[in-house]
């Protein structure tokens, strides 16, 4: 990896996380950069392999740590304890990213572009248009399946003017149509079956650190609540061995239904009480049912955060 600019998403990489480091490496090979280079911090999910296998495109490269002074661009996130191991001693140069900023510290100054969008492919988009770049039909379809899955077909809250213009256009160039393209790759990540309990609650999981106090906020997607609850205990299982494994005080694990736009919590540890204060419903079995709630960046973190 000597003299590579390496380029990746969070750990648990979500479509997002995989799509958006591909479609750098395109961009920033377009201005002129030959040695960037996308890879990963994990397994890509079935949601991300339609998307790759689509394109007929192998995923990414899986790196576990970086060496002191390697070059990387960091896309989709930005705290330190959801990024590769050594990556306070990596040289950072840029950041694209449309989450919180927290745990973040260089000691070089460096280009850093953070935009309250619903997805980070849109700002990569938005990029593309102002140095009038041209957009070709596998980073629009790349871009165009990471809004699709971080903004749940434009109908989660985090959805903004600017993620709903850039897959309309996307869509022009990519050939596809949103709806039809969109349920397949939403429906494609709901295939659960062959995952065992450790790997369900590692799908997509964000670890978070509030002032010590170390938590996880876990989420996968689904058409069946029921069917997912149906495996609770053993869940649950699951969810309390990584709580003592890794000393967490709280493990949230959403189950939201992508096409009726709720969400089940399951919540365990010590500070599980924080989910009754965040959200003023008693838990009940280790769970509540919220209503309407399916970001996790923008319904769950906050409140949970708040009352951490």
């Amino acid at each position: 990896m000597e003299n590579e600019v390496l380029i990746f998403g969070h750990k648990n990489p979500d479509t997002d996380s995989i799509c958006s480091s591909l479609v750098k490496e395109i961009l920033n090979k377009k201005q002129g950069c030959k040695n960037c280079k996308a890879f990963r911090l994990g397994e890509i999910n079935k949601e991300t392999k339609y998307a790759l296998d689509y394109l007929g495109l192998k995923a990414p490269e899986l790196i576990e740590s970086v060496e002191e002074g390697q070059e990387v661009i960091m896309v989709d996130h930005n705290e330190f304890n959801q990024s590769v191991q050594g990556i306070e001693n990596a040289k950072i140069l840029e950041v694209v990213d449309h989450h919180r900023i927290s745990n973040f510290e260089t000691s070089e100054p460096l280009y850093y572009t953070a935009k309250p969008f619903g997805c980070t492919s849109t700002i990569l988009y938005e990029e593309f248009v102002e140095k009038n770049i041209e957009i070709e039909k596998t980073e629009a379809v790349l871009m165009a399946s990471a809004i699709i899955s971080d903004t749940l077909l434009l109908k989660s809250p985090t959805t903004t003017e600017h993620d709903i213009k850039a897959l309309n256009e996307l869509a022009k160039i990519a050939g596809i149509d949103i709806q039809k393209y969109g349920l397949d790759l939403l429906k494609a990540g709901t295939d659960l079956d062959d995952f065992s309990e450790e790997q369900l609650i590692n799908l997509d999981a964000k670890s978070l650190d509030k002032n010590g106090v170390k938590f996880v906020i876990a989420q996968v997607n689904t058409v069946s609540i029921d069917d997912v609850l149906k495996r609770q205990e053993k869940l649950e299982n699951a969810i309390n061995n990584t709580i003592k494994e890794k000393g967490l005080s709280l493990f949230v694990l959403a189950i939201t239904d992508i096409l009726n736009s709720n969400s089940e919590i399951i919540a365990l540890g010590e500070k599980a009480n924080v989910i009754e204060k965040a959200f003023g419903k008693k838990l009940e079995n280790n769970r509540v049912f919220l209503e309407g709630v399916v970001s996790r960046k923008k319904q769950l973190l906050p409140p949970i955060d708040k009352n951490i």
